[in-house]
């Protein structure tokens, strides 16, 4: 995965971790890095889950580490994408996107059959963060 840098060089998708306040380690965060100018910026569709996250941490946070897989379904998509080596194959992720997106759809069928409001609500966020844009790969 990769998108045009404004030096002109390409920007490719990385995992990396984020340091905040100098005490809290973010793991897995989906950053875009150029090579050529060292520009780096997060992943369009996981930053309002990072933002989110890190609102919630407050400004004097405690020492702690974090997966931001866990926290994020792009995110998760793109470590599992990692790890089988598959992380610039677009088509394949293309794949797994639809392939989480009907998981969750049969979980939520399920969620909602056992009234689970917490699990429904879980679920709708993360298939809300799948589905706010589509990322272009």
């Amino acid at each position: 995965m990769q998108k045009r840098c404004p030096c002109g060089d390409v920007m490719l998708i990385k995992l990396r971790t984020v340091i905040y306040s100098g005490k809290v380690e973010i793991d897995n965060v989906p950053i875009y890095s150029c090579p050529a100018c060292s520009r780096s910026e997060v992943f369009p569709e996981v930053k309002p889950d990072l933002t989110g996250l890190i609102g919630k941490l407050g400004t004097e946070p405690d020492k702690q580490t974090y997966l931001f897989n866990e926290w994020n379904e792009w995110a998760d998509l793109l470590v599992e994408a990692y790890h089988d080596r598959k992380l610039s194959d677009s088509e394949a992720i293309r794949q797994r996107t639809e392939n989480r997106i009907n998981t969750l759809l049969d979980l939520y069928a399920v969620a909602k059959a056992a009234e689970d409001e917490v699990w429904i609500a879980d679920i709708h966020k993360r298939l809300t963060q799948l589905s706010r844009k589509t990322p272009t790969f």
